[in-house]
C-alpha cells in the first residue's frame, strides 16, 4: 500500500531521496522531452560567474528562476532551459593577479599574455562544483551539461558578427572621450557599469585662491578634487551670473555674488559685474609643474552654461583631461591638455614631492602645501555619491582616453521602444530606474585595456587609417592567411595582418571588449546564432521571461536590451522580475565587515530547499527587499510544509489502516458530505487562481493563496472530519472521506510541484504510481491541474466563509468568557450588516464547532453590547478645538451602537448637536465594550457575535463528559495504544462520574469495549474533571 510517513519533518533527508530519483530516472530530461513539438516558452538565463561563491541571494534567484519554467513545463509547453557561464572580465584577471603575486597591467605584461590567460581559463572554474552543487540542491533544472560558455570560440565569433553588423550601420567608433576609468585596473568602465558601483562619501574639499597676473586679487574657486589642481589650466564662470570683488581680513577676492555670504560674514563690496566681462582676465599658476610642457595660452578666465551657484564659489577650475565639462571648455578655447597623472592614478614624476603618490592619497599632501602658504581659503567636509570600480573597489578616475563606443545615443528612441514592449515586475522600473537610465543613455564605452575577454574585432591601416571589422572566425583566417584553427583570443591574434589596398597593413586595436557584451549577447551567441542554429534561435527570441536582481536593471537587462534592439529592433526578452536584495533579519545589507552574511549552506543542509523556496515565495513581493533569517525560513515551513506534510501523513495513516486503494472509487460515484463538497469547490477555486497567478507571473499571490486553502484544509476540513475514519468498517461516508482527501492531496502536490518540488515529489510518488500503473512516474512529468468548474459553488464558499467568521468571533467569546469548547452552551447570537443567511446544514457545523445548542441570527445585538465612546484627541483636538468639550458630551449620550456600526462599515458618521456639526471616521474614536450579564460578545468586520454563558445541570454534566472523552484520549496516548487498539477502563470515583459512564458515550468515543467501577488496568492516572477528582486505568482489550 502506503510507504510510512515519517513524521518528524525531517525534510532534509526527504529531498535528498528525491534528488536521488530524479537523477537516476533523469526526471528534468524527460521533462524537456516529453514536450518537444509543443509550443515554445524561451527562459534566458543569466551567467553567473563561476569564479566567485553563490551566496544566499543567488538562492532566491535561483528559486524564482526555477517556478515559472517548471509551471510552463506543466502546462505542456517545451521549455529550453540552458545554463551558461560568464568566464570574461577584471573579475577573473584580479583573481589572476592574487594567486600569482602580481600586481597590475606592467607585471601581467612582463608575465606574459599567453600563460596569464591560461591561467584566467583555468580559474574561471573554480567554483563551478560550488555553483552546481548549490543549484542541484535548491531544485533549478537547468541543462547544465551542455551550457554556453562565454570564452568558447563560437560564442566570441557570434559576438564579432554582431560587432561587425553594429559598425555596418555606423555605430561603431573610437573617440577621444572623459570617461570612467579604473587606475588599478587599467582601464575605462562603461556607464552601466559605473551606475553599480556609487558609494556615498565624505572628503574633503577645498576653497583655493588663485592671484590674478596684473592686479592684486585673487579668484576665488572651490573644488571637490585638490588631486586635479597641478592640472589646472583655466577657470570658468557663468557668464550671466553677478560676481563680486571684495575685501575680507584685508585681502580682495572675487567669487559669485550670491554666495559671498555662505564665506564670510565680514567684508567689504568694491564691485560687481558679470561673468562675461572678466572673460579673458589672467591669473597665475597655482603650480609650477605644466609650465613649459605646451604652447596654447592657458591660465585665463573662461565662461560656461554649466556653472552654477547651488554650493561653491561660482567659480570652477578647468583641468580638461579630469572631466566632460572642462574637456568642452577646453575644446572651446582651446586650452591645452595638461594630464599630470599616470595610468595608474598616479602624480607624475615632475610633481615634486607629490610624483608617485596615488591622486586621491595626494589630496591630503596639497592640502597641506596650500595651507602652508596661504593658497588655502578654506577646506570643508564634502558628502556626496562617488563612482567606484565595481569589481576591485578602486575610486574611478574621469580621465580623457580614446576608447571604442558603440553609439547608442543614435537608437535612443528604438531603445525606449523596446522598453515600453516589456511586462517589467514591478512596473514602476519601466519608467524609473530603467526609463530614467534610457532616457540619459550616453555612447557605450566598449573597449577594455586588459587581456581576458573578447577581442575587439577591429583592425586599422597603419597607413591609410582605413578601419575593418572582422566578424568571423573565417573572415579572420581567410584574410591573415592562416592555416589550421586559431584561438578567438589575445594573444593569439593580436599579430595577424593583412595589406591594405593602400599598401599599409591592417593592425588589430589590441583591446578588449566590455563583459556585459558578452551576456548581453547570450540569446543568439548561445547557440552560435548566424552560422547555425538559425531556426532555434528565432523560435526562441526574444525570450518569454528572465529575472535577475534590481541590479541587473543597468547591467544584463540593460545590454540584453541594448544589444538586440541595435541588432534586430527590439527587445530580448518579454517579461522581467526584478528582484530584490537580501538583506540580514533585521533588514541591514549583508556584507562580510558586518559579519552578517548567511551561508546558505548553513541553511540547506538544515531546513531544505524546499523551506528556502518558499521563504522567499510568500515573505513579499519578490521585487521588495527580504528580510533573511533561519528563523523566518522555519516559520514559512512550519505554517505551509509541516501543515501539508501531517495532512498527507493523517491520511496515509488511515488508509493504510483500511487499505484504501483510490483506483477502486471515484468522486463521482462517492455520497459527498457537506464538507466534501466545500473542500472541492476550494479546491477548484483555489486551482483557477493559482493558474491564473502564475500565468500573470504572480508569485508571491499565488503561494499564499495555496498556503491558507492548506490551513483550512488541515485545521478546518480534516480536523472537522477526523472521526470518519475511525470506524472499523468502508462505509459509504468514510471512503467519500478518503476519496475527496486523495483527490485534494494529489492535486496540491501538483500545484505545489513549482514552489516545493522536493516534497510534492514525495507526496506525488507515495500516492499514485502505485496505484495508477499509467500514471507519469514524477509529479513533474504531470500537467499542471485544470480547474473542474462543476465542482465549484460559490454560494457555499461563501456560507462557509460566514460560518468560519462566526467560529472566529465565537472562540474569542469563550476566551473572554473563560469557557473550555468542551462545555456545551445553550445559545450563539449573530448580528452581520451583510445580507446573508445560512443553510441549516453550515448552521449545524458552525453549532458543532463552538459547542452550542442553537443559533438565532438578529437585527442588532445592542442590546447585548454596551458601548463607551472617547474622542481619540490626536485626530479631534486639531480639527474641533475648543468644540472638544461638546464632542465628548455627544460621545457619552448618542446612539453608540450606531455610531459604532457605521464607523466600522468604513462610514463617515454625521451628526449635529448643540448646534454643531461633526463627522467622525473609525480613527476618531476610542471604543470599549461590555457585555450583558450572563453573555459575551464580540465584533468584527460588520459581525456582532454574543455567546449565552448561562449554564444549567444538563450542560454542565455534558461538558463533563466530554472532558472525559479528552483525558481518556489523551492516556491511549500516552500509553502508546495504536488508534485502532480497543481498551478496558476502570473506574475509581465519585457517584457522578461513574453515571456519565453508565450512558455509555464516553465508553463509545474512547473504544472501550468494558467499563469497571474499581481497580485494575495497566496505565493509572488521577484526573481532574472540571474540579471533580477520580482515577482511571485503561488496558488493552482482551
Amino acid at each position: 500500500m502506503y510507504k510510512k510517513v515519517d513524521t518528524s519533518l525531517n525534510f532534509v533527508g526527504e529531498e535528498k531521496k528525491v534528488l536521488e530519483f530524479w537523477k537516476e530516472n533523469k526526471i528534468f530530461e524527460k521533462s524537456v522531452k516529453q514536450n518537444e513539438g509543443n509550443e515554445e516558452f524561451t527562459f534566458y538565463d543569466g551567467p553567473p560567474t563561476a569564479n566567485g561563491k553563490p551566496h544566499i541571494g543567488h538562492i532566491l534567484t535561483r528559486a524564482i528562476k526555477d517556478i515559472i519554467p517548471r509551471y510552463r513545463t506543466m502546462k505542456g509547453f517545451h521549455v529550453l532551459r540552458k545554463a551558461g557561464w560568464d568566464t570574461h572580465g577584471l573579475p577573473v584577471e584580479l583573481e589572476v593577479e592574487k594567486s600569482l603575486g602580481i600586481d597590475g597591467k606592467q607585471e601581467i605584461e612582463k608575465y606574459g599574455i599567453e600563460p596569464f590567460i591560461k591561467k584566467c581559463k583555468e580559474s574561471v572554474w573554480k567554483y563551478k562544483g560550488e555553483w552546481e552543487r548549490m543549484s542541484d540542491r535548491v531544485g533549478f533544472w537547468a541543462d547544465m551539461e551542455h551550457p554556453y560558455v562565454t570564452y568558447e570560440d563560437n560564442y566570441i565569433e557570434s559576438e564579432w558578427w554582431a560587432l561587425k553588423k553594429i559598425a555596418e550601420k555606423g555605430l561603431l567608433y573610437k573617440g577621444h572621450k572623459i570617461v570612467p576609468y579604473c587606475p588599478r585596473c587599467g582601464t575605462a568602465l562603461s556607464s552601466h557599469e559605473v551606475a553599480q558601483g556609487y558609494k556615498d562619501v565624505k572628503e574633503k574639499s577645498v576653497f583655493v585662491r588663485f592671484k590674478a597676473k596684473n592686479e592684486d586679487k585673487y579668484f576665488l574657486a572651490w573644488t571637490t578634487t585638490p588631486w586635479t589642481l597641478p592640472s589646472n589650466v583655466a577657470l570658468c564662470m557663468n557668464a550671466e551670473e553677478d560676481y563680486s570683488e571684495i575685501e575680507a581680513d584685508g585681502v580682495r577676492y572675487v567669487m559669485a555674488n550670491a554666495l559671498i555670504s555662505s564665506l564670510f560674514e565680514e567684508y567689504k563690496l568694491i564691485s560687481t559685474k558679470k561673468g562675461k566681462d572678466y572673460e579673458g582676465e589672467e591669473y597665475l599658476p597655482l603650480f609650477p609643474f605644466a609650465q613649459g610642457s605646451f604652447k596654447e595660452k592657458a591660465y585665463y578666465i573662461t565662461n560656461g552654461d554649466y556653472v552654477t551657484l547651488t554650493d561653491g564659489t561660482g567659480i570652477v577650475h578647468i583641468a580638461p583631461a579630469f572631466g566632460e565639462d572642462d574637456a568642452e571648455i577646453g575644446r572651446r578655447y582651446n586650452l591645452p591638455f595638461v594630464k599630470l597623472v599616470d595610468d595608474r592614478g598616479r602624480l607624475t614624476e615632475n610633481c615634486g614631492r607629490y610624483a608617485g603618490v596615488f591622486c586621491k592619497d595626494a589630496d591630503k599632501l596639497i592640502i597641506e602645501d596650500m595651507k602652508a602658504d596661504g593658497r588655502l581659503v578654506k577646506e570643508m567636509m564634502y558628502e556626496h555619491s562617488y563612482p567606484f570600480c565595481w569589481r576591485c573597489d578602486t575610486p574611478l578616475l574621469y580621465y580623457a582616453r580614446s576608447s571604442w563606443f558603440i553609439k547608442v545615443t543614435a537608437v535612443k528612441d528604438r531603445l525606449l521602444n523596446s522598453n515600453e514592449s516589456v511586462n517589467w515586475m514591478p512596473e514602476t522600473i519601466k519608467h524609473g530606474r530603467m526609463g530614467n537610465f534610457l532616457e540619459n543613455v550616453i555612447d557605450w564605452g566598449l573597449s577594455r585595456e586588459r587581456y581576458w575577454g573578447t577581442p575587439l574585432p577591429v583592425w586599422i591601416c597603419n597607413k591609410c587609417g582605413k578601419m575593418h571589422v572582422i566578424g568571423s572566425k573565417r573572415e579572420l583566417k581567410e584574410l591573415c592567411r592562416i592555416e589550421g584553427d586559431i584561438e578567438l583570443h589575445r594573444p593569439y591574434i593580436d599579430g595577424c595582418t593583412w595589406q591594405c589596398e593602400c599598401g599599409g597593413t591592417y593592425v588589430r586595436e589590441k583591446e578588449v571588449i566590455d563583459c556585459w557584451f558578452d551576456s548581453g549577447s547570450m540569446p543568439f551567441a548561445q547557440l552560435h546564432y548566424p552560422f547555425e542554429n538559425k531556426e532555434a534561435f528565432e523560435k526562441h527570441f526574444p525570450a518569454d521571461f528572465i529575472s535577475e536582481a534590481i541590479d541587473q536593471t543597468r547591467g544584463w537587462f540593460y545590454t540584453l536590451m541594448t544589444i538586440s534592439t541595435l541588432l534586430f529592433d527590439k527587445s530580448s526578452f518579454k517579461n522581467c522580475i526584478v528582484l530584490g536584495l537580501v538583506n540580514d533579519k533585521n533588514g541591514v545589507k549583508m556584507s562580510k565587515h558586518k559579519g552578517n552574511v548567511v551561508d546558505p549552506w548553513s541553511v540547506l543542509d538544515k531546513q531544505g530547499a524546499d523551506a528556502v523556496r518558499w521563504y522567499f515565495y510568500t515573505a513579499s513581493a519578490p521585487w521588495l527587499p527580504s528580510r533573511f533569517s533561519a528563523e523566518a525560513v522555519s516559520e514559512g515551513q512550519r505554517k505551509y510544509m509541516g501543515t501539508l506534510w501531517n495532512t498527507y501523513a493523517f491520511f496515509v495513516l488511515y488508509a493504510n489502516i483500511d487499505g484504501y486503494d483510490p483506483s477502486k472509487y471515484e468522486l463521482k460515484n462517492c455520497r459527498l458530505s457537506l464538507m466534501d463538497k466545500w473542500i472541492l469547490s476550494k479546491l477548484n477555486t483555489l486551482t483557477a487562481k493559482v493558474d491564473k497567478y502564475l500565468n500573470e507571473y504572480k508569485i508571491f499571490e499565488s503561494s499564499r493563496a495555496i498556503q491558507d486553502f492548506t490551513d483550512e484544509l488541515s485545521n478546518w476540513y480534516v480536523r472537522r472530519g477526523r472521526e470518519r475514519y475511525w470506524g472499523k468498517e468502508m462505509t459509504e461516508d468514510k471512503a467519500a472521506a478518503y476519496t475527496t482527501l486523495y483527490h485534494v492531496l494529489v492535486t496540491l502536490a501538483k500545484l505545489t510541484a513549482p514552489y516545493t518540488p522536493f516534497m510534492a515529489e514525495s507526496i506525488y510518488r507515495n500516492l499514485v504510481p502505485a496505484f495508477y500503473k499509467d500514471a507519469p512516474e514524477s509529479v513533474h512529468l504531470c500537467r499542471f491541474p485544470v480547474s473542474d468548474e462543476s465542482f465549484i459553488d460559490g454560494k457555499l464558499e461563501e456560507g462557509m466563509e460566514e460560518v468560519l467568521n462566526i467560529v472566529v468571533l465565537g472562540r474569542a467569546c469563550r476566551n473572554a468568557g473563560n469557557l473550555k469548547n468542551r462545555q456545551p452552551l445553550a445559545k450563539l447570537f449573530v448580528s452581520t450588516d451583510r445580507k446573508f443567511s445560512l443553510s441549516e446544514e453550515l448552521l449545524k457545523i458552525a453549532k458543532d464547532e463552538l459547542n452550542v445548542k442553537e443559533v438565532e441570527y438578529l437585527d442588532d445585538a445592542g442590546r447585548f453590547v454596551k458601548y463607551n465612546l472617547k474622542p481619540q484627541l490626536k485626530t479631534l483636538g486639531p480639527k474641533y478645538g475648543k468644540n472638544l468639550g461638546l464632542v465628548k458630551k455627544f460621545l457619552e449620550t448618542c446612539d453608540a451602537a450606531a455610531v459604532v456600526a457605521a464607523v466600522r462599515a468604513g462610514k463617515v458618521y454625521k451628526t449635529s448637536y448643540e448646534g454643531a456639526e461633526f463627522e467622525f471616521a473609525e480613527e476618531d474614536i476610542l471604543v470599549s465594550s461590555s457585555s450583558l450579564e450572563g453573555f459575551v460578545a464580540q465584533s468584527d468586520k460588520g459581525m456582532t457575535v454574543v455567546l449565552d454563558t448561562n449554564l444549567t445541570e444538563e450542560l454542565i454534566e455534558e461538558g463533563n463528559e466530554r472532558e472525559l472523552v479528552s483525558k481518556i484520549q489523551t492516556m491511549r496516548k500516552e500509553a502508546g495504544f495504536e488508534v485502532t487498539d480497543r481498551i478496558e477502563i476502570f473506574v475509581q470515583a465519585e457517584r457522578d462520574i461513574e453515571k456519565l459512564f453508565e450512558k455509555g458515550n464516553v465508553a463509545a468515543a474512547v473504544l472501550a469495549d468494558k467499563v469497571t467501577f474499581g481497580a485494575g488496568g495497566d496505565f493509572r492516572k488521577g484526573l481532574d474533571i472540571n474540579g471533580k477528582t477520580c482515577t482511571i486505568s485503561i488496558s488493552k482489550a482482551k
